[in-house]
């Protein structure tokens, strides 16, 4: 291991990001300058981050692909696996807290646990993924981010 040398990296030979490129994509720069509206508020009720009036989905997760109000198009949008790792986080917490109290205030056997805290858990995750949802998408584009692109 000590006798391996690695190959240095120059500023000029690493990937740049194209600032003319960046702008061109971005879901602001095709679209009119709007009132601004709170990605928080817009995001947890999953309205549209742009107008805030329409809907942002169409379906119980699935985003849809313009906003009928304002004609945002939603293809900037990838909240990828981030609104699951926070749900699953945040309802873990919830899960296990009620599970632990529910232990030792009446001490129940296995199946009232199984019997109780399994629809708890469903209804925790699925209570909270859409709103979660929503939060990221609006975030996205309230602070223009968006994927990377190498300038050419």
């Amino acid at each position: 291991m000590s006798g391996e040398t690695h190959p240095q990296v120059s500023p000029e030979s690493s990937p740049q990001i194209s600032p003319e490129t960046s702008a061109q994509t971005s879901p602001q720069a095709s679209h009119p300058a709007s009132p601004r509206v709170s990605p928080y508020a817009t995001g947890l009720t999953g309205r549209c981050p742009c107008c805030g009036k329409a809907s942002m989905f169409s379906g119980l997760l699935t985003l849809a692909s313009v906003c009928p109000k304002c004609g945002l198009d939603y293809s900037f949008a990838d909240a990828g696996d981030g609104p699951a790792i926070f749900v699953m986080t945040i309802a873990g917490f919830i899960v296990v807290g009620f599970g632990g109290w529910l232990e030792f205030t009446y001490q129940p056997p296995y199946w009232v646990h199984v019997a109780v805290l399994l629809p708890f858990t469903v209804l925790v995750c699925i209570g909270l993924l859409r709103p979660t949802k929503g939060l990221l998408v609006a975030l996205q584009y309230a602070n223009k981010a968006e994927e990377g692109r190498q300038a050419q």
